[in-house]
C-alpha cells in the first residue's frame, strides 16, 4: 500500500509538472527504480505512465495541427525511426550498460532544464524567422533524428529540444510548436511504449493507478498553472534532477 502510495504520488506530481514547465521523468522514474530494483524497467514503465498525457496535449492542440501539415511528415518519419532505435538499444542491451549510462542521462535533463530560457533566447522561440533553406531544413530533421533516438532511450528533455528546432523553422506561434512537439513526442514515447510490452518490460501491477494519477496530476496542474509561479517549479525540478544524478553517481 505505502509503495502504490509513492509511486502514484511521483505520477500526480510528474503529471502537474509536465503540464506547468515538464520533466515529469525525473520523478517517475527514481519512484521505480525504488520499487522495482531494474532501471529498464523504470524507464518502460514510466514511459508507458506518461505517454498517455502526451496523447492527450496531442488531442487538446488538434486545431493548431491542421495548419502544420507541411512540418509533419518530414519531421515523423525520423521521429518514429529514432524513436525506435533508441527503444531497441535499451531493450537488447544489457541491463547494465543502462544503469551506467542512468547518472548522465538524468545529469543531461537537468542541463536541459537549466538551459532552458538560454535555448528559447538563442533559438528566438516565438519570434519571427525566415523559412529554413533545404540544407538548413535537412539539419534540422537529422537533428529531430538524434533528439528521437535520446528520447527513444531515455526521454527527459526532449520537449526543450523539439521547441528550439521547430523555432529555427520558422514556426512562430507557441501554440503551433507546442501542438507538433506534442506529436513527435507522442510518436517517439508510442514507439518505445510499444517495444517495451513487446520485450515485456512494463511493470503493469502498478502501471494503471499511476496513469490515473498521472492525469489527475495532469488536469490538476493544468487548472492551477496560472496561480503558480512557472519558473519556481521548474527549479525545484531542476534541484531534484541533481540531487538524484549525484546519487546515482555515488552509487555507481
Amino acid at each position: 500500500m505505502i509503495t502504490e502510495l509513492v509511486l502514484c504520488a511521483s505520477s500526480m506530481l510528474a503529471g502537474i509538472v509536465n503540464s506547468i514547465a515538464g520533466g515529469g521523468t525525473l520523478l517517475t522514474f527514481p519512484a521505480l527504480v525504488w520499487t522495482l530494483g531494474t532501471s529498464v524497467g523504470a524507464n518502460a514503465t514510466s514511459t508507458t505512465v506518461l505517454f498517455p498525457g502526451s496523447l492527450a496535449a496531442v488531442w487538446g492542440y488538434r486545431r493548431e495541427l491542421k495548419d502544420q501539415r507541411k512540418w509533419i511528415v518530414p519531421l515523423l518519419i525520423p521521429s518514429l525511426i529514432g524513436g525506435f532505435l533508441g527503444s531497441w538499444l535499451v531493450v537488447s542491451q544489457p541491463e547494465k550498460v543502462f544503469k551506467q549510462l542512468v547518472p548522465w542521462l538524468i545529469l543531461l535533463a537537468t542541463v536541459l532544464f537549466l538551459l532552458q530560457p538560454l535555448l528559447t533566447r538563442w533559438t528566438g522561440i516565438g519570434k519571427p524567422h525566415q523559412q529554413p533553406s533545404p540544407v538548413v531544413f535537412g539539419g534540422i530533421i537529422f537533428f529531430q533524428f538524434l533528439v528521437a533516438l535520446y528520447g527513444g532511450y531515455f526521454g527527459a528533455g526532449i520537449g526543450i529540444l523539439m521547441l528550439s528546432s521547430l523555432a529555427l523553422m520558422g514556426v512562430e506561434d507557441i501554440h503551433r510548436m507546442n501542438a507538433l512537439k506534442s506529436l513527435l513526442a507522442s510518436a517517439i514515447n508510442g514507439t518505445s511504449v510499444l517495444l517495451f510490452i513487446i520485450y515485456d518490460k512494463v511493470s503493469w501491477k502498478f502501471t494503471i493507478p499511476m496513469i490515473v494519477a498521472a492525469i489527475a496530476g495532469g488536469f490538476l496542474g493544468a487548472s492551477v498553472a496560472r496561480r503558480l509561479n512557472k519558473n519556481l517549479v521548474r527549479y525545484a525540478v531542476i534541484a531534484i534532477g541533481f540531487v538524484l544524478s549525484a546519487c546515482y553517481f555515488a552509487r555507481s
